[in-house]
């Protein structure tokens, strides 16, 4: 209703103001204007070689039509790069920062916001792409772990925590945390989780906390170490019941979720997860998971969120990042994006509201046999306050040690 809403005043607004849209046109064109001819170097997570081919042919496609190139540095932690344009802020380097662009959410946009790190207010909503971006029906798109984005960060995709397991061994998954844990006591070494602060073991951290928090609302705001005993009292109590049963008795983790796959494929676990619900399709696409494997999720709901591409307030480059920000949010990078064996990462847009022959694109779109409907997915857990993610660490840390025993 309020993106309905939107539409019809701006188009009221062109028809009593012609030169808005003209206005808004010009705007757009000094960008590309200034945009041709430069680098952006796009700092972005390079752990999975689906996704940096994905970005190498966004990277193609906009030096071809705008005359930008895009560098991907890949980063293994993007803690790293907000440490990096914190120190140039600290030295004085207003101009010319080494970071144009950057993959980021949760605590790390967070971080960044509060030190004054990024460009100015509203610049994700002027991008021409943006008109297609869901904000009605996915609020996550304009609200990064409880904290307004304020359009410094332009909306990429989605995620949402689903499990995967092969139904030639396992038919019949757990539907609950509670399964889950029967399942691991009934088969030890059969399920992992990465070890934190590795991003998809402190997403199942999440989970659990979430599912299981007392006072699941006061993770909403900002860490109260008053309560955090109690709020994490319940995880805990979880996770030494879960670790004698886990693979290597919890006393090795696996590296990441790609390890996680290995070893699902491999047999070794009859369980993996991700936080893409595209995940188990695309890898059956590339041989990398057996036909076998399906995605499932648990009653309740699963964690997810939005993830985004923000600009450092000391990028040299900020018109050639929003040049490349605008075509990642277009209909045919987002379809392209959502194909399984390419990335198999959920859309940010309203495809509804597309015009019909960019719509027909998603329409075509074969998502396998592993992947769930959107009906399918259950309700979306909201993440918790960013400042919650850092003390959860720590605590899991403090309790079980580096090897996490």
């Amino acid at each position: 209703m309020i993106r309905t809403i939107t539409i019809r005043l701006a188009l009221l607004v062109a028809m009593l103001v012609p030169g808005a849209v003209h206005g808004q046109e010009a705007e757009w064109q000094s960008v590309l204007n200034a945009a041709r001819g430069q680098t952006v170097y796009f700092h972005a997570w390079g752990g999975e070689p689906r996704i940096n081919a994905y970005i190498q042919w966004a990277a193609r496609e906009v030096e071809r039509d705008h005359g930008v190139r895009v560098v991907h540095v890949k980063v293994s932690d993007t803690a790293n790069v907000v440490s990096q344009v914190l120190a140039e802020k600290s030295v004085g380097k207003a101009t010319g920062g080494s970071v144009d662009l950057v993959w980021i959410n949760g605590e790390n946009f967070a971080s960044m916001k509060t030190n004054e790190l990024l460009a100015e207010p509203g610049w994700a909503t002027t991008l021409p792409n943006w008109d297609y971006v869901d904000v009605e029906n996915k609020p996550t798109v304009v609200m990064d772990f409880t904290v307004p984005t304020d359009g410094q960060e332009s909306p990429w995709g989605m995620a949402k925590l689903v499990f995967m397991h092969d139904g030639a061994r396992l038919a019949e998954p757990p539907a609950s945390l509670e399964e889950l844990l029967d399942f691991a006591k009934a088969n030890p070494g059969r399920f992992a989780y990465p070890q934190p602060p590795n991003f998809f073991g402190t997403t199942f951290l999440k989970q659990v906390l979430v599912s299981l928090a007392p006072y699941a609302s006061a993770l909403e705001n900002p860490y109260d170490m008053t309560i955090a005993a109690e709020t994490f009292g319940p995880l805990f109590g979880y996770l030494d019941e879960l670790h004698p049963h886990l693979w290597r008795r919890g006393k090795a983790f696996p590296k990441d979720a790609s390890q996680m796959r290995q070893l699902l494929a491999d047999g070794e676990l009859d369980i993996a997860f991700s936080f893409n619900p595209g995940d188990a399709a695309g890898a059956i696409a590339n041989g990398e998971l057996p036909p076998s494997v399906r995605t499932f999720v648990l009653d309740g709901g699963t964690i997810g969120n939005t993830h985004f591409v923000a600009i450092p307030f000391n990028s040299s480059s900020q018109e050639g990042a929003k040049i490349f920000a605008n075509f990642l949010l277009s209909p045919m990078a987002q379809t392209r994006k959502q194909e399984p064996e390419i990335w198999g990462d959920p859309t940010v847009l309203n495809v509804g509201a597309l015009p019909a022959h960019e719509k027909a694109l998603f329409e075509a779109l074969d998502l396998g046999a592993a992947t769930l409907k959107p009906e399918n997915l259950g309700p979306v857990l909201p993440e918790p306050h960013p400042s919650w993610v850092g003390a959860l660490e720590e605590a899991w840390k403090d309790r079980y040690g580096a090897s996490g025993g």
